[in-house]
């Protein structure tokens, strides 16, 4: 059976509607950017971390898809968007001829991203929930009206640099951020993100490695 890459998953014009769809339900609803620049950054960063841990080309390749389509379930309903993403993806990684047990792969990873009720379940999930849960950066804010920021827009805004290290001899995964604590608390950002990170952690230890985040230089986990 044909190997289908990500650079035709990226030039699906199908995908790239459900993908634009699925932000533009959730900017009416005040939610972050989540359309090419959030996909394309979380593929790539999970096709790096899967590479920098030892797993095969194929792998970070099957991993870049899922993290390319992981939000299309958005177009349907932000609450259960990983489920319905998944059931998406399978079908239409079916209807264009993907192998079975790939697919399987990218739609367990896209069913498990979202710490509502995600876990690390396979390599590609866990790469992705790092990928995911890390892409906080003041450019994903859509409001621009600071007096009307409530507190998922001040934490983002706040967040004037974020870097993603990925170190796979040391097996470490570190997510830098300088946060502008005049915008946004420490206590804020956590209220927001500790269970992301708490799940960045777990998915890390899934890969066989270790996550930690420093914010201003000061190590919180």
């Amino acid at each position: 059976m044909e190997k289908i890459s990500y650079t035709e998953i990226k030039n699906n014009a199908e995908l790239r509607t459900y993908i634009q769809k699925g932000d533009d339900l959730l900017g009416a609803l005040g939610f972050t950017e989540h359309a090419f620049v959030h996909a394309n950054k979380v593929a790539e960063t999970v096709g790096t971390i899967l590479l920098e841990f030892g797993f095969s080309e194929r792998e970070a390749e099957l991993g870049k898809i899922a993290g390319y389509m992981h939000d299309i379930g958005n177009l349907i309903n932000r609450d259960g968007h990983a489920q319905s993403g998944a059931i998406l993806a399978f079908n239409i990684l079916t209807r264009i001829g993907m192998d079975p047990a790939e697919i399987a792969l990218v739609s367990a990873a896209i069913g498990n991203h979202d710490e509502g009720n995600g876990k690390p379940i396979n390599a590609l999930a866990a790469a992705l929930i790092l990928a995911d849960k890390s892409d906080v950066r003041r450019t994903r804010v859509r409001n621009t009206e600071l007096v009307t920021f409530d507190i998922h827009d001040r934490v983002n805004y706040a967040v004037e640099e974020s870097t993603l290290t990925v170190d796979g001899k040391e097996k470490s995964i570190s997510l830098y951020l300088k946060v502008d604590t005049s915008l946004s608390s420490k206590m804020e950002y956590f209220e927001i993100f500790l269970t992301r990170m708490m799940m960045c952690r777990k998915a890390a230890a899934f890969l066989g490695g270790n996550f930690e985040l420093i914010m201003n230089t000061t190590k919180l986990l």
